[in-house]
């Protein structure tokens, strides 16, 4: 076992619901042992196995939560092939 540290950028992610939502996705990661936030919520500071686990694993758990934490847009332009 090999322990990494990671810090991973969420800056776009403004609201306590969903740095929340980013803390459970990452440790809901096989391999995740630790998850800070730190830069006042703009980035999480992740402990990871390598051995099971990967930064590129981090990221895109959490560019999973930003995207279900986006509004959809009201008027979003309409596909004129179809």
């Amino acid at each position: 076992m090999s322990v990494q540290r990671a810090r991973v950028d969420i800056h776009n992610i403004d609201d306590d619901e969903g740095r929340q939502s980013v803390i459970e996705a990452l440790h809901n990661i096989t391999g995740v042992m630790d998850v800070t936030l730190v830069d006042a919520g703009s980035a999480a500071e992740v402990h990871y196995d390598d051995t099971k686990t990967s930064i590129h694993a981090l990221t895109a758990a959490i560019s999973m939560v930003d995207y279900v934490t986006q509004p959809y847009p009201v008027d979003a332009p309409q596909n004129s092939n179809t």
